[in-house]
């Protein structure tokens, strides 16, 4: 899918290594990366951009500003935009992961560049998208076009069927712990197998976004009918999809089995030391977070509220939640999961990346340790060096929020 990718947008056939300039057809900015990028673009005197309707700013990360320093850069973005008529999501919006693909901004056989390493989440769609720095998207900016380096491409046959409790993070942190931080370095993965196709749109983000933790360029996806559906509700833009060929040539196969998959836990400080939820041992929390643009979906939120309906979150517990858009927000307030997670003592902060990166909200105190859904636990991650992530599932965080420990989800389900 990749090689092929390429090709449409190079013009020719294209090989696994081959060094390309190709033409994007969108590209992204969120608030922690493109104040660098407009000033790249204005040192290289660019005048002006390839089209304004391919290019997106998303103020996510530090959402309402914390601080003057940040509203100042937030500005820039602002004036930038509104000079050469981009379209800015502003506070509020919500993650720039699920406003490009739930607004229909990326289509499937796009090629996408985003100045964030999760844009690999639009490969769900059938995209080869992937994060660049700022300078490169100053470049891309300015001209519609970028150098890659054609990936070569492993291949995941995901088998079997998905117990109760059991959720595509879950698949995506045991394939962390099998393929290690960096066992798909500079490659692209493509993801297939019933597991696959039994999942909805939704669900199928979650293991395209976290790809890069295995070191991928790309996360992608066969755009089936379900996919196909689902971009045509949400996109006016035609698209032709990209499938792999039969005899298709893969740096390497994996074959797994799902069907004995447990839940999964992704222990402090690396994504790719997990166990399951069984052999966890007794590991008390302070605080619990739902959201980012791995896991703060409608989906998720759903699954969570499930789990929380009737109970309520231990004492000495924070549950922070942060929906992933404006429009998950509202979907979770009409269909009645806020009052359940609300009810159960649970706290909504902004539609955006809210606690992921530790700038401004739910940064953990000394010593605490935190189940979180989000996709990176590095130290510091969340703003403080003292303090130890989990990642989860939103039902395994949720179910660890009511018992003040990391639990098994699946007695609530």
């Amino acid at each position: 899918m990749a090689e092929k990718i390429f090709g449409k947008k190079v013009g020719k056939e294209v090989q696994a290594g081959d060094l390309v300039i190709a033409s994007i057809d969108c590209a992204m900015g969120q608030d922690g990366t493109t104040p660098l990028a407009i000033q790249s673009f204005e040192e290289m005197n660019a005048q002006s951009v390839f089209d304004p309707g391919r290019i997106f700013f998303v103020i996510d990360h530090n959402a309402p500003s914390p601080m003057e320093s940040v509203s100042r850069l937030h500005d820039r973005m602002r004036a930038f935009a509104q000079k050469f008529g981009i379209q800015v999501f502003d506070v509020g919006e919500g993650v720039c992961h699920e406003l490009m693909v739930a607004r229909g901004l990326v289509v499937p056989g796009d090629l996408v560049i985003g100045a964030d390493s999760h844009t690999c989440t639009y490969g769900a769609l059938g995209a080869f998208s992937t994060g660049v720095g700022s300078t490169e998207l100053a470049v891309a900016m300015a001209s519609g076009k970028l150098w890659f380096k054609v990936p070569e491409t492993i291949r995941i046959n995901l088998q079997g069927k998905l117990g109760i409790g059991v959720f595509s993070k879950d698949v995506i942190l045991f394939i962390a712990s099998y393929l290690g931080a960096d066992g798909a370095t500079y490659k692209a993965i493509e993801f297939h197998g019933p597991v696959i196709e039994r999942l909805e749109v939704e669900e199928r983000f979650t293991i395209s976004n976290m790809a890069v933790e295995v070191g991928a360029k790309a996360g992608l996806m066969i755009p089936d009918s379900k996919v196909i559906s689902w971009v045509q509700k949400r996109s006016r833009r035609t698209f032709e999809p990209v499938f792999p060929d039969d005899d298709a040539h893969y740096a390497e196969v994996i074959d797994i089995d799902c069907s004995l998959l447990v839940p999964q836990v992704a222990l402090p400080h690396r994504v790719d030391t997990v166990k399951s939820v069984e052999e966890i041992g007794e590991i008390p929390i302070q605080e619990a977070f739902i959201g980012t643009c791995t896991n703060g979906r409608a989906k998720d939120l759903e699954v969570a509220a499930k789990v929380l309906a009737g109970k309520k979150v231990a004492t000495g517990v924070r549950l922070i939640v942060a929906p992933a858009s404006r429009e998950v927000f509202l979907q979770a307030l009409q269909m009645g999961w806020a009052e359940e997670i609300i009810k159960a003592g649970g706290v909504f902060v902004t539609p955006g990346c809210g606690p992921c990166v530790g700038t401004h909200q739910g940064v953990p105190g000394d010593g605490w340790n935190v189940i979180s859904t989000a996709n990176r636990n590095f130290k510091g991650r969340m703003g403080n060096k003292e303090a130890f992530i989990y990642l989860a599932s939103p039902a395994t965080v949720a179910a660890s929020a009511i018992e003040g420990k990391i639990a098994d989800p699946r007695k609530y389900l």
